[in-house]
């Protein structure tokens, strides 16, 4: 069970995409039509074996356009998984009565978004690739084989909610992973999803984006928020 992939959503595509590039020292992105499908645009950034993606609506009523106005500006909207067992984890969901909004599989890809009002906090992903480690979402290098994104690592994600531990107790349930003893969290393979109290509905969802940099953050800031997320640097 692998964290693989964090998605913000932005207003404005291009100068959040910018502005992410500079900051962490990532290189071109790929740009998937496919995502057309649900009124967006996106880029999406390979960073080690794991990606940063931005989404943007290119239509009125589509549920990302829905969630900025609730929202109120850009942060953070999706959290997807890599999982070897896929079919177990989406027994694991039915059984705990959540919804599926869309599922896609191919036979290097498979895909599974679930509710974000049955899941909570930001909408999940549970998907499988095939080779394991492989990415279609990330783009032809990563298509049915494993390619090379920039130095670092994705180790993890906050997601801020009004109730925590239960929150944690259902995502753990669907992923099949225990909640940490002492904490409301998530160990993973090689990261970790923690979850902190929210403020208010709008400050729900995904908060904080933790990463292993190489090179550090700019001014050897230990974090600092961008596209309305904060971005940590957990290798200080």
């Amino acid at each position: 069970m692998r964290l693989r992939q964090a998605v913000l959503v932005a207003h404005e595509l291009k100068p959040l995409a910018e502005a992410l590039r500079s900051t962490l020292a990532l290189g071109e992105p790929f740009r998937d039509p496919g995502v057309g499908e649900f009124g967006l645009q996106n880029v999406v950034f390979a960073i080690g074996d794991c990606f940063l993606e931005i989404v943007s609506p290119t239509r009125a009523e589509t549920a990302a356009g829905r969630y900025l106005e609730r929202r109120g500006g850009d942060g953070g909207y999706m959290v997807i998984f890599d999982v070897e067992d896929l079919e177990q984890a989406r027994s694991r969901a039915r059984e705990a009565g959540v919804r599926v909004v869309w599922q896609l599989d191919l036979p290097d890809m498979a895909g599974t978004h679930l509710h974000p009002a049955d899941m909570r906090g930001a909408i999940v992903s549970i998907d499988r690739s095939n080779p394991y480690g492989s990415w279609r979402w990330g783009g032809p290098q990563w298509t049915a084989r494993i390619g090379e994104g920039a130095p670092g690592r994705l180790a993890g994600v906050t997601i801020s909610v009004e109730e925590p531990h239960a929150v944690a107790a259902r995502w753990g349930e669907v992923l099949g992973v225990p909640v940490a003893p002492r904490e409301p969290a998530l160990r993973l393979d090689g990261g970790e999803v923690r979850f902190e109290q929210a403020r208010g509905e709008r400050a729900e969802g995904l908060v904080e984006i933790a990463l292993e940099l190489p090179h550090g953050l700019p001014g050897a800031a230990a974090q600092l928020e961008l596209g309305g997320v904060r971005l940590r640097d957990v290798s200080r």
